[in-house]
């Protein structure tokens, strides 16, 4: 089976799309067989090489996935992810997500000794499962044209945190995701695609933004909305500061 890997190196700067012969149907497996075999220098990343540590992640004919979890074809096409600067081939810079993080607030702050119960851990645990593969981000068009966009999984582990009953005051996450956060996704459901951890990103938007609409923010998209539309009421003398 023949596979091509699109590679990048900073010596020449230059990418290239190299074919590669393979006997595995796993594409880490395969990636893994290349590199023992046809060529040294092909680099990627991996670890627990069962879908959990999520440093494998790629793009197969542009999808963004898990290659310990990818079934591969003949002439499938594996990419690095998008949005993040490439260090060589399949391999990514993703030192940006710990400022995410930060930018976000999204982390306990201080200790707390108060009970949590089973139905407490249970309200946390699907975002809790994240496990920082940078899909999302590689999906997203809104950290396409605007990198000081908190995006997904800083946004999911926001809820995360203003969820967990031992943060006593969410309060300063809550306030950290109104700009350049939670009213700049276009809630497109790209991230959600493609989580292989089955984490909905689009949905813990829509939670937070109506939380903060509880703690009185406002959505800052609408009040610069105006539809142009008087529907005629100007024509009949209607003063729109005053009735007619």
């Amino acid at each position: 089976m023949n596979i091509n890997i699109k590679r990048f190196s900073k010596q020449n700067n230059q990418n290239a799309i190299d074919t590669f012969t393979t006997s595995k149907t796993n594409l880490l497996q395969a990636l893994t067989e290349i590199k023992a075999i046809s060529d040294a220098s092909l680099t990627f990343r991996c670890g627990c090489k069962s879908g959990v540590c999520g440093s494998c992640a790629v793009r197969v004919n542009g999808v963004e996935q898990l290659a310990c979890k990818t079934v591969i074809n003949e002439n499938d096409l594996i990419e690095p992810l998008k949005n993040r600067a490439v260090i060589k081939d399949l391999v990514i810079d993703v030192s940006h997500e710990t400022l995410l993080i930060k930018n976000s607030k999204a982390f306990l702050q201080t200790n707390s000794e108060i009970k949590i119960s089973e139905n407490d851990v249970k309200l946390i645990d699907t975002q809790s499962n994240c496990i920082l593969c940078n899909a999302c981000y590689s999906s997203c068009p809104v950290y396409e044209v605007n990198k000081e966009f908190l995006g997904p999984f800083a946004l999911t582990r926001a809820l995360r945190y203003v969820n967990d009953k031992k943060v006593l005051d969410s309060s300063s996450i809550i306030d950290s995701i109104q700009d350049k956060g939670i009213w700049d996704c276009t809630l497109c459901s790209a991230c959600t695609f493609v989580c292989p951890q089955g984490i909905d990103p689009k949905a813990d938007i829509l939670q937070l933004q109506n939380i903060s609409v509880q703690k009185g923010y406002e959505n800052p998209n609408f009040a610069n909305f105006d539809s142009g539309m008087d529907f005629g009421m100007q024509d009949m003398g209607f003063d729109p500061n005053g009735g007619f």
